[in-house]
Parts: structure tokens; C-alpha cells; sequence
């Protein structure tokens, strides 16, 4: 019996019907209009019939692994970008190979009443078993059901893709029976033709998507919003196979949607951009949300002129000109990839250029693999997903150690980018291909997003944002976030989880491998690697012990469904456990403990075989969707001597992913990182301010002894673990603080140091550094929250009228997730 989905306000719902029809292709052609703050245009949504209806095809193809689509088809090839140069009415003269992306065409018909919906319906969202409209076929029409919210949605039309110039060359193989439905079945025909066209002619694709999503409608079909979904119908069609296979649907957004933020960057100037909101895109587009769902899109996005438009595409976009002060951006990927993972950043942006001086530390394309030569065995194998142009079967592309990459910012923050952010790309990028081989994407964008960023980093296909926190202070705190992020391209993106809530084998594996590419990156001794290792271990042992300790067991979990994790209704509809809870976004567990059990995996195997099963893995499942297991069985079945000690995918579950707390095997590990020397070298420095501190009370005044103390030079980590043991201590009196911020700089020091100055200066009532606090408050957003809650619990009138100043100056343009955190503290 079909499952029955209660949208709460703790899981997310994922409602599309993806086993009936699955969507492989969006063209978005959007308007961004920044006074209105509003983005409107349409979609073209092409569809093949979902899994439960399509026929059985005897191609006889091979290579089909694909673990969460057993009849998708295989491609291979690699693309190199579609050499646009520029946009313009599009024409039945165009060629494949130069094409172009019109404009909106058609006008648009808006819903006046704003109800959103062009049929009569009385009961709301219908229920799950209704939604499908499968099993009784005599009765009810099929309906299609997209996952939407946030948006208005004017016209939702049938796409006539047998009305372009040139189609009939996809039009001779189709079937022609039933004389009623010629047309129609022909148009699901072409759709089907142009889906399923091989890699190696995905230029022709592309070209045929675009003529298509401009040809013009056949008829307008039923529709209706909810609070979750977007339902169309067409009357009198009863299965997916006959469904319109083409739909084109004009839509725009709310300024309050959630997939969205509109704000002005750290220069004053308006921008809006993508957030990482826990609702995904789903308020940007109509789409299907559930992970299965791998599409490829093209996008044509027009705004003003001055204005830059980045997004998830493997093109590096030049504008055009349509008209006087509107330009027109278009990007494009051939990866299929879910559409949460689509991205766009539309603001004020200035290019970051290399100075020439620097240009010459730029790694250059070619490398000789650093692993060994049995590594390529797996390069070697047909890959296991989903037909598409592939880096993995690219000789070229496998010797890529940088790929090109840009950077941007707004105008205020260049230099600080041009400092250290610049120089570390290429470096990172170069480790990261050095541990796991070839980069997935084949190139890079890197935005410093606005203040208002609740995260220090977000990965997406082609582009990575990384909060302006990390640029202060040094290189450190910059190269460790952006290794994690570079990390995502192969652990989150070219992998992804199939069920959501496994987010472990996202962060857990990118928090893991950032230490590696980080210490390749530095180009560290072995004896420097294991000491900021086991350091950044104990940092991260004791966030995830405070966190256990201050958090709700049932958000602990790695694997929150244990056995029905992956599965989802009979529609393919299912729900994102704990995916709306707002404390969530800011729990680090997922990080922690994913990381801590890849780090004891790798200290039971070796990290050289772990590192080349890792290489492995990647060469396996790339393009695919995985659980758990997949990748526990794999790496198991690699070193049969571990399941003959007792290590086997059960115990792991048991101990790691099916409880909460701390898993018992950390338990054991966690003394030994305090005898590292690096540690011991901090807690000689601690037991210094705490005499110093101690000398200072007993003596009331300053004696000239107490200026002589020696403090060593300490590593930004290192500074961390000192104010933290701080923190732990007793009062330390104002001399102290003073001299604390004086003797490291402190305010000149990355985030991560800074925060926790802030934490001193707030613990001890310190009213010199409630500046410091402010600034902190209002610059780093990423990772002041938690102040918030330290300002209040005091009870100190200063510190929450400070609290509240704060919260009102940053509140209007806060990440939703954020302010509702915050209030809940101050209120």
C-alpha cells in the first residue's frame, strides 16, 4: 500500500512521483529582477516513464551497474565546452555545434487571484494514493506531482517538440498504432529519441533540448500548488507512457522564497543567491527533489547589466547583449546530477585575476599520477553509471592535476582573495588529485558569498562558496575549508548518498580527506602531518563530545532510518528524517563521527591500501548514488583479514551509525591524542598564563617578572586547543586578557581562533573585547550563533543588550535557519 505523506514540521517531503515519470533534462529561461526581488521565466521539464512503466529494451548494452536505476543506459566520451559566443534569437538556420539560447518568447499569462491553479479543486494536496492515479486506470487521469513550494506558478502547457525544424530525423523509428494518439505518442517519441542520443554526440543534444524548449505549446494543462508539490494533469490520459514527455511551465518566485536569499554583498550592492536551504531548490524551480532523480540542465538567465551571474555549469560563461543594459548568461551540464545540486549567484561580483608576478606558481595541467600504476586498472573498466560524457574515460582529463578555475568576490574583499585564497587553489586542487586522481568536474568557480552565509563553504557542481570568514587571518583556516569543499566533487557530488539522511558519506568524507589534501597541499613532513592530525582529532573529539552532550540522541544518528534507509513509497516519494529541523544545519555530528570512523578504518588497514581503496571506490560508483554499505562492503571484501578479526558492516552499524553518542571504539583512542607533542606543547603553554594569572591576583599589581614569561609561537590550531583549556580554567583576570590578546594577535587571528576569544571575553564579562564580539556578531555569521546563547545565559544586562543590538542589525538579511535559532535563544 502506497505510503501516506504527512508533511511535519520536523522531516522534509520529498513528493515527486519519480518511479511513474523521471525528469531528465531542464531548460531554465529566467528573468532576475532585483527591485521586485522576484526571478520569473519558465521551465521545459523533457521526461522519460519512471521504472515501473517503462518497457523492458532489449539494446543490448553493457556497463548498466548503476545501483539506483537498473535501466538507464551507458554513455562514455568527455565534452569540451560549446564554444557560445553569444546569445541571440534562435533560428531553424542553427547549427548544433554554435547554438544559441532565445529568450522568453511567448508572453507570459499570470495568475491574477494568485491561487495558483487553472482546474476546480476542493480538498487541497490529494493523499499519496490519489497522487499516483495509477491503479485505477479506468477512472483517474495520471498525475504528474513535482516537488514545489514558494512559488507562483502562472501556466503549465504542453511542449509540441514535433513542430522543430529538422526533428524528423528522431521521428522514423516511431511507432504509429493507435491513430488516435499518433501525434501525441510521436512527441513522446522525439523526447525519447533526443534522451537516450549517446554520449559522444552531446552537442547535438544540447542543440535539440534548446529548439525544443522554444517550440511552441499544444495545449495547457490542469494544475495545482500545495504546500509541498506542484500537480498536473492532462485530461483523459490515464498512464505516464502517454503523459506529455515535454512540458513547459511559467512560474516566478517570492521574494520570502526559502531556495533563496536576497541581500547585498559586503560592498552595499544588491545580489541573491542560492543558500543551501534545508527545502533545497525546490522554491527556485518545479522539479523532482528524491536524489534519483539525476538530470542535466542548461539555464539562460537575463538581469541587468553590471551584474554577474555565476552558477553549477561546465561552461565559463561570457554575457551577451540583448538589449541596452540587459545581459543574458547561459551555462550548461552534461553530468547528471540531482537537482538540489544546482546552483546560482547573481550579484556585483568582480573576477579575481592572477597578478603576473604570482602566475607562475600555477601548477600546469599535466602530472604523472603519484599512486601507483595498478590504480589505473580501475580507469580501465567501463564505468557503472548512467549514460553521460565522462572525465573518468578521458585520457586528458585523467591527467588533469588543476582545472581551470576563477575566482570572485565583491569588490571590497579582491585584495584580501589576492592574499592567500588565490595561491591556495591551485595547490589544493593539485593534493586533492594526488590522494583520489581525476577531478570529477572539469573546472572550478570560487565566490566569496555575503555575510549572511550560514555556512563557512558549500560545494556544487563547478562552483564552490566559501564565507568571507575564512579569509582573515592567515592561510590556514582558508586551505582546510577550501580542501573540504574541493573534497565534495568527488564525496557529495560525482558520489551522492541515496538516501539524504546518510549526509556522513558526504561530510564525514570530505571532513576526513580535507586533513589529507591539506598536509599534501603544505607539503608537510611525515612527523608534521601526524602531529596537526592528531591535534585537529582531539579538536574535533571535543566539539563532538560537547555536542552529544547538548544535543537530542535522536539527532546523533548517522543512520536515523537503520534498515529502511534507501527505500522509499511505491510513487517514489519519501521523506528527508529530521531534513526541516532548523538547530540541525548548525549540528556537526554527521562531520564528526563519519570522520572519526573512516579515521579508525584507515588506522585499522593502512592508510596506503585505505587511500588506494578509496581510489577505488571512486572509480566504481562515480555518477552513482550509494548507502552505507556499499562502500563498507567494497573496502571490507578488499581486506578479508579484517572480517576474520571481527570487523564486519554489522558492527560497524552497531557502533558507529545505528546509535547515538559516542561510539565506544572512540572511546578507547581519544586519551592518546593528549600525548601528542603537539598537545603537550599547549598544555605547557596553558599551565604558563594560569601561573602568570595566579602571580598577577596574589600580587595586585604588575610586577616586572611577569612581562618576562616566554610564550612560544603557536600554530592556529594550536591557538584554538590553548583558549579552549582557557576556557575550562578559572577566572582569569583582565591584566590577563589584555595580555592574552596582546601576546597572539588574537584579533587579527582566523575565525576559528577569534571565536573563541569571543567566548573568553564573554565567559569573563571582559568589556574591552565586547567590540570584538560585535564585529564577530556581525562579520561572522557562519559561526556566531552559538554567541548568541553564551551572551544571554550570564544574565549580564550589558552582554544581552548586546546580544539584542546585534540580533536587530543582522536579522533582516540573516539565513532563516539562522534568526530562528537565535530568536528561540534571545526571546
Amino acid at each position: 500500500m502506497e505510503t501516506q505523506l504527512d508533511p511535519m514540521k520536523d522531516d522534509l517531503p520529498l513528493m515527486a512521483n519519480t518511479s511513474y515519470m523521471l525528469v531528465k533534462h531542464y531548460i531554465l529561461d529566467l528573468d532576475v529582477d532585483f527591485k521586485s526581488k522576484v526571478i520569473e521565466g519558465s521551465i521545459v521539464l523533457f521526461f522519460e516513464t519512471g521504472s515501473r512503466y517503462r518497457k523492458t529494451s532489449s539494446t543490448g548494452k553493457e556497463g548498466c551497474q548503476s545501483q539506483f536505476d537498473e535501466t538507464c543506459k551507458l554513455r562514455a566520451s568527455e565534452p569540451c565546452p560549446i564554444p557560445v559566443t553569444n546569445v541571440s534569437a534562435c533560428s531553424s538556420k542553427m547549427e548544433y555545434n554554435d547554438f544559441a539560447v532565445c529568450g522568453k518568447g511567448e508572453d507570459d499569462i499570470s495568475d491574477k487571484n494568485g491561487n495558483h491553479s487553472n482546474k476546480k479543486q476542493t480538498s487541497g494536496i490529494s493523499g499519496s494514493k490519489d497522487c499516483c492515479g495509477i491503479e485505477n486506470h479506468g477512472n483517474k487521469d495520471f498525475l504528474l506531482i513535482l516537488d514545489c513550494c514558494d512559488l507562483s506558478v502562472l501556466k503549465v502547457e504542453e511542449v509540441d517538440v514535433a513542430a522543430v525544424s529538422g526533428i524528423e530525423k528522431f521521428t522514423r523509428s516511431a511507432e504509429q498504432t493507435d491513430v488516435s494518439r499518433e501525434l501525441e505518442n510521436l512527441r513522446n517519441h522525439i523526447v525519447h529519441e533526443i534522451v537516450t542520443l549517446p554520449a559522444d554526440r552531446w552537442k547535438e543534444q544540447l542543440y535539440y533540448f534548446t529548439c525544443c524548449s522554444q517550440a511552441p505549446g499544444c495545449g495547457e494543462l490542469l494544475f495545482t500548488t500545495g504546500t509541498w508539490s506542484l500537480e498536473i494533469r492532462k485530461s483523459g490520459i490515464q498512464t505516464p507512457t502517454h503523459f506529455p514527455h515535454a512540458i513547459r511551465i511559467w512560474y516566478k518566485t517570492k521574494p520570502e522564497g526559502r531556495s533563496v536569499t536576497w541581500t547585498t554583498d559586503q560592498s552595499g550592492r544588491p545580489c541573491v543567491y542560492t543558500v543551501g536551504s534545508p527545502i533545497n531548490n525546490r522554491a527556485l524551480f518545479p522539479c523532482q527533489e528524491p536524489p534519483v532523480a539525476l538530470s542535466t540542465w542548461q539555464a539562460s538567465v537575463r538581469t541587468a547589466a553590471g551584474f554577474v551571474v555565476l552558477m553549477s555549469g561546465e561552461n565559463s560563461a561570457e554575457p551577451a547583449q540583448l538589449q541596452e543594459g540587459v545581459l543574458s548568461w547561459y551555462y550548461y551540464v552534461t553530468m547528471p546530477m540531482p537537482a538540489s545540486t544546482f546552483t546560482i549567484a547573481v550579484g556585483c561580483w568582480q573576477e579575481v585575476k592572477q597578478q603576473s608576478f604570482t602566475a607562475a606558481i600555477q601548477p600546469n595541467i599535466e602530472f604523472c599520477l603519484p599512486f601507483s600504476q595498478a590504480d589505473f586498472r580501475w580507469h580501465k573498466e567501463i564505468c557503472g553509471h548512467m549514460e553521460y560524457p565522462c572525465r573518468f574515460q578521458n585520457p586528458a582529463a585523467r591527467l588533469q592535476a588543476v582545472i581551470p578555475y576563477r575566482v570572485f568576490a565583491p569588490c571590497c574583499l579582491v585584495e584580501l582573495c589576492e592574499e592567500h585564497l588565490l595561491q591556495l587553489i591551485p595547490q589544493c586542487l593539485s593534493a586533492a588529485y594526488n590522494t583520489l586522481g581525476t577531478h570529477p568536474f572539469s573546472r572550478l568557480d570560487v565566490l566569496i558569498v555575503p555575510s549572511n552565509f550560514s555556512s563557512l563553504g558549500m560545494a556544487s557542481p563547478h562552483i564552490i562558496f566559501l564565507s568571507q570568514s575564512v579569509l582573515p587571518g592567515g592561510s590556514h583556516l582558508c586551505g582546510t575549508r577550501l580542501c573540504h569543499e574541493i573534497a565534495h566533487a568527488w564525496f557529495g557530488l560525482a558520489i551522492g548518498a541515496r538516501d539524504w539522511t546518510e549526509e556522513w558519506l558526504s561530510e564525514g568524507f570530505a571532513t576526513f580527506l580535507e586533513d589529507i589534501f591539506w598536509a599534501g597541499a603544505q607539503q608537510l613532513s611525515h612527523d608534521e602531518v601526524k602531529g596537526q592530525q592528531e591535534l585537529k582529532a582531539l579538536l574535533r573529539w571535543r566539539r563532538l563530545r560537547d555536542e552529544v552532550q547538548n544535543s537530542e540522541e535522536e539527532l546523533q544518528v548517522l543512520r536515523p532510518k537503520k534498515e529502511s534507509t534507501g527505500e522509499s513509497s511505491e510513487s517514489g516519494a519519501s521523506v528527508v528524517k529530521y531534513g526541516l529541523r532548523a538547530e540541525k544545519i548548525f549540528m556537526q555530528v554527521h562531520y564528526l563521527k563519519g570522520y572519526f570512523l573512516l579515521r579508525s578504518l584507515a588506522r585499522t588497514i593502512g592508510e596506503a591500501s585505505y587511500l588506494a581503496s578509496l581510489r577505488k571506490f571512486v572509480h566504481k560508483f562515480h555518477g552513482q548514488l550509494v548507502l552505507s554499505q556499499d562502500f563498507l562492503c567494497m573496502l571490507l571484501e578488499d581486506i578479508p583479514a579484517q572480517k576474520e578479526s571481527g570487523l564486519t558492516v554489522e558492527s560497524i552499524f552497531h557502533n558507529w551509525l545505528d546509535t547515538s553518542g559516542i561510539p565506544k571504539p572512540l572511546l578507547e583512542e581519544s586519551e592518546t591524542w593528549k600525548e601528542s607533542p603537539v598537545v603537550q606543547q599547549v598544555s605547557g603553554e596553558v599551565t604558563k598564563w594560569i601561573q602568570t594569572n595566579q602571580r598577577i591576583r596574589k600580587s595586585g599589581k604588575r610586577k616586572r617578572k611577569q612581562d618576562e614569561v616566554i610564550f612560544q609561537k603557536l600554530l592556529p590550531d594550536q591557538l584554538v586547543l590553548l583558549l579552549e583549556f582557557l576556557l575550562e580554567g578559572k577566572t582569569l583576570c583582565p591584566r590577563i586578557l589584555q595580555y592574552l590578546e596582546k601576546t597572539y594577535q588574537l584579533r587579527e587571528q582566523d575565525a576559528e581562533v577569534r571565536h573563541r576569544w569571543c567566548e573568553l571575553v564573554v565567559k569573563h564579562k571582559y568589556v574591552p573585547g565586547y567590540g570584538d564580539v560585535e564585529k564577530f556578531l556581525r562579520e561572522d555569521q557562519a559561526m556566531g550563533v552559538y554567541l548568541y546563547g553564551e551572551l544571554m545565559v550570564n544574565e549580564d544586562a550589558k552582554q544581552q543588550e548586546l546580544a539584542h543590538k546585534c540580533f536587530a542589525a543582522a536579522q533582516e538579511h540573516m539565513d532563516a535557519s539562522s534568526a530562528k535559532v537565535v530568536a528561540e535563544m534571545l526571546f
